[in-house]
């Protein structure tokens, strides 16, 4: 059995006593996540939990937080999309050394999901390249961490689309 650390973000209705999300996490089996109620109606777990593989522990971390909270809505698992600073931290770069690295590989650095400001990319697609074009060691967890976060979420995005708009984006997808 491996750990894998991520993170959980759900929506969920009510929300009133924080005492009693706690024991209900606990018993559904959640003892292994940190729990954070910031914003109202919002639910942020990070989660240090053994499994065999990532999908494994992150499927069976909804499933816990779903039998507490059946009402819950997937919001979001992370880590998936990350700015510099977020790459600079999880590699232990300053994030002036990471613009630069970005920069002077620009050929071969993933292409950011949002382009702007802020940039945005895939974890999974930075820690290949790290693997690949820089032969930096990453955790095995991490990468299976980051591509099972990734797949979720597309997941849940594609699961909001209905049948019409699915078919549109997979013709827009065909050669």
């Amino acid at each position: 059995m491996k750990t894998y650390e991520f993170t959980l973000k759900f929506s969920i209705p009510d929300m009133s006593n924080k005492e009693d999300i706690e024991e209900r996490l606990f018993k559904a089996g959640c003892d292994d996540a940190l729990v954070a109620t910031g914003l109202r109606g919002r639910l942020v777990l990070d989660f240090s939990r053994q499994a065999r593989s990532a999908e494994q522990a992150i499927n069976s971390a909804l499933k816990a937080v779903t039998k507490a909270f059946p009402e819950a809505s997937l919001i979001e698992v992370c880590p998936d999309l990350v700015g510099v600073s977020d790459i600079a931290g999880l590699l232990s770069f300053s994030r002036q050394n990471m613009q630069k690295l970005i920069r002077t590989h620009a050929a071969t650095f993933p292409s950011p999901l949002h382009d702007g400001t802020a940039g945005l990319w895939h974890l999974a697609d930075v820690l290949r390249w790290f693997e690949q074009h820089q032969a930096r060691h990453i955790e095995r967890e991490m990468i299976d961490i980051a591509h099972a976060s990734r797949l979720l979420n597309l997941s849940r995005e594609l699961g909001r689309l209905n049948e019409a708009e699915r078919r549109k984006c997979a013709s827009l997808l065909a050669p």
